[in-house]
């Protein structure tokens, strides 16, 4: 049964109600390209009805607790995204999603939506072909491919700001671009530390200056939204496989270990912008792991496009997490 109730939230957390008996939340692991989901199917909290932007609304404001308590340890882990599988609003939707990560909610999840689809045929809900998943930021396609390959078609994406300058605190004067794709991203190419595991730390601490950066001198996205995301471009490792190597910084000061969703959308929209890509091209885009999504776009209005992503993603895992009021660390450590 699709989720959106259930288990209520405890009461030293704020709006919610300590849950007297111990509960169980059922939930199914997955990996896209080495990033983690983990999909609440079963016994999640009560959020009314309403639209997944409604719904995330409401859940940013009384489910703090489900996020604390599946994402950190002792169950989780600072780079797990998770995912509460919604009753869609149409009956022609496969499902409705909130995303959320260890800092909150997020506004989209491409990776997730891949981990998602594959989610839902784990449970028998879906099979090979289309599907419309309603998101916070509007309904979206998804195709499970006879491959087991899922592409996903994103919401309208583009460039907002070109060539925008910020002063990296040991860094010195870094340029970027600024682009929504489903989540606002700071595109940096030719700037920072060389795209490569070894270089982990600082390409850490290199983009979470430049996301500090970008507060300070108050670059914004169009909507007046903070950007919370930063992407750093390279040459790929391997020519053959991909044509650019990336590190993404989530908000929460975490790298995403896919070559992200909605920053390969952003990125495609920027190569369009600049003329670099056309609607007949595929765009390969390799992570900070080797793994790679590959990606096209639909032109709209405007220099606006459709991105549409594919990747692999596998489930590793199904589980009932255990609430008990007894343990003193049940919504989380920290």
């Amino acid at each position: 049964m699709f989720v959106c109730a259930g288990l209520a939230a405890p009461k030293e957390l704020k709006n919610t109600v300590m849950p007297k008996d111990v509960n169980k939340i059922r939930v199914i692991d997955s990996h896209t390209a080495g990033e983690p989901t983990r999909v609440v199917v079963d016994g999640g909290p009560d959020l009314g009805v309403g639209n997944m932007a409604e719904l995330r609304d409401r859940f940013e404001e009384k489910a703090h607790w489900l996020r604390t308590a599946l994402l950190s340890e002792p169950r989780g882990f600072e780079a797990m995204v998770g995912a509460l599988l919604c009753e869609p609003t149409d009956p022609k939707s496969a499902a409705g999603v909130i995303f959320f990560n260890n800092s909150g909610v997020l506004k989209g999840c491409i990776h997730g939506t891949m981990g998602l689809i594959k989610t839902l045929e784990f449970m028998g809900r879906i099979s090979t072909g289309s599907h419309d998943i309603e998101t916070p930021v509007g309904t979206i396609k998804a195709e499970l491919r006879e491959d087991g390959s899922v592409s996903v078609t994103n919401v309208p994406s583009y460039r907002y700001l070109s060539n925008v300058e910020i002063d990296v605190e040991g860094f010195g004067k870094v340029l970027g671009d600024v682009a929504w794709g489903g989540n606002w991203f700071y595109l940096i190419e030719g700037y920072g530390p060389e795209i490569k595991l070894i270089n982990l730390k600082d390409l850490s601490s290199f983009s979470i200056a430049a996301m500090e950066a970008l507060e300070v001198a108050n670059i914004l996205g169009d909507d007046g939204s903070k950007i919370d995301h930063v992407e750093i471009f390279g040459p790929p490792s391997d020519p053959v496989k991909s044509d650019s190597r990336n590190f993404v910084m989530c908000p929460g000061g975490e790298y995403d270990r896919s070559p992200c969703g909605t920053g390969t959308s952003a990125k495609l929209a920027c190569l369009y912008a600049s003329g670099k890509l056309g609607p007949d091209q595929i765009w390969r885009q390799g992570s900070i792991l080797g793994t790679v999504f590959e990606g096209e776009v639909m032109p709209l209005e405007d220099q606006k496009v459709i991105p549409r992503v594919s990747g692999r993603a596998w489930v590793n895992g199904e589980t009932n997490i255990v609430i008990d009021p007894s343990d003193p660390f049940r919504f989380g450590i920290g």
